[in-house]
């Protein structure tokens, strides 16, 4: 199961309130990461800007954005590192003349961007083509893993002779009816929505690892009044206290892709899955309608004009994993260790020996997630699998 990608996606600032977190780590790492591999491989991206937009009760939200980025800078000593700039609502309008009167600051990130993520994603799989024994298997669900011990090793025998230990991974491919397996000595889950379900099947009750699900929807826009538009426009999060719906506590946003096209969203709408919910569940929700435009119009008309209810049409939807339930706050990035011979189940003899390594489960990895991905990715292997696992055996 995935969480669905847009044409053109977020390269994001690290702009979170949290200014140690991995969110904010990974993403401003991750933005270093991500521009250089598209001038590398001629991946599509520009440059636009982002602005996040206060009314004056919102004032405060973007002044602690601000202060937290230059803190960021200075303390890398690098001026460079997360430029932001404070404008007055004035400003904001001679960047973009359609923003309501009643914005009255601004926060300007020039270093936000937009990539062509499909473009990105390709690179990436033809990365893993290339390279030595790598190999993609499409259309494949993993079904079940389960943690594997090599037999005890008898005294003095050597490394080399050691029994693998690690991870069966069972799938079963499209079109077929047998399953297949492989044993892994180290194993990411990084499998999104259904990370915390593999994970939880080796675990007791009492272990598992809840998850929540939001569905974001987006709108696409043909309205004149954003037909000039050039930069990404964020409004702030409720912080006033007021009652509004919970697709404005979060911003509905403004965002372009690569052609210029505009599109509103995510909206949140929060999901109560069953356990082991039928594929048909996820799919019937991955389908936009036209229930939440109403709303999401009435949300856009807070910070630009020009927007009315016909100009709007459904778009996209998207599904995020989330490790806490609504109103349950911040949540930051998780990244997972566990070792075959400690799961439940394993018999008190199972000890550390022989080749094999951990299984790392990525959870929560929603927004920044694509910014973010190649710090990820480069987090887990030399943070994680290097000091987990023997140099000799990393390969």
């Amino acid at each position: 199961m995935q969480i669905r990608s847009l044409k053109a996606a977020l390269n994001s600032s690290g702009r979170y309130k949290y200014k140690h977190s991995l969110k904010t780590k990974l993403c401003i790492r991750g933005r270093r990461l991500l521009y250089e591999r598209c001038e590398k491989y001629k991946i599509p991206f520009r440059k636009v800007g982002k602005l996040v937009v206060a009314q004056e009760h919102q004032r405060p939200y973007i002044e602690a954005l601000h202060a937290k980025a230059q803190q960021l800078s200075r303390a890398a000593a690098n001026d460079h590192l997360l430029p932001t700039g404070l404008i007055s609502g004035d400003e904001a309008r001679t960047l973009e003349p359609t923003l309501s009167q009643s914005i009255t600051a601004a926060l300007w990130s020039p270093e936000t961007g937009i990539i062509d993520s499909h473009a990105f994603m390709e690179s990436l799989e033809m990365d893993i083509a290339a390279s030595e024994g790598g190999e993609l298997a499409y259309s494949t669900e993993v079904v079940r893993v389960d943690p594997h011990v090599g037999p005890a090793l008898a005294e003095g025998t050597p490394n080399d002779d050691a029994p693998e230990s690690g991870w069966v991974v069972q799938t079963v491919t499209d079109g077929s009816a047998e399953s297949d397996s492989v044993l892994a000595r180290i194993l990411i889950n990084a499998s999104g929505l259904s990370g915390n379900l593999i994970l939880n099947s080796m675990l007791t009750e009492e272990q598992r690892i809840p998850m929540y699900y939001a569905r974001g929807s987006y709108a696409s826009c043909h309205a004149p009044a954003v037909s000039g538009i050039s930069h990404l426009i964020y409004p702030c999060p409720d912080i006033g206290g007021r009652e509004q719906h919970a697709f404005q506590s979060l911003g509905t946003h403004l965002t372009i892709d690569m052609y210029g096209k505009v599109k509103f969203g995510p909206d949140i709408e929060w999901l109560n899955p069953e356990p082991n919910a039928d594929p048909n569940f996820w799919q019937h929700h991955l389908v936009p309608d036209d229930s939440r435009l109403d709303e999401m119009n009435n949300a856009i008309g807070e910070y630009l004009h020009g927007v009315t209810l016909d100009c709007l049409q459904p778009d996209y939807c998207g599904i995020r994993p989330k490790q806490v339930g609504p109103g349950g706050g911040f949540q930051d990035f998780t990244f997972r260790v566990d070792q075959p011979w400690a799961m439940p189940g394993m018999s008190v003899s199972s000890t550390p020996r022989g080749k094999g390594g951990p299984m790392i489960t990525l959870l929560g990895i929603e927004s920044p997630g694509l910014t973010s991905s190649l710090a990820i990715a480069a987090m887990t292997v030399d943070d994680i699998i290097c000091r987990e696992v023997p140099a000799e055996e990393v390969k």
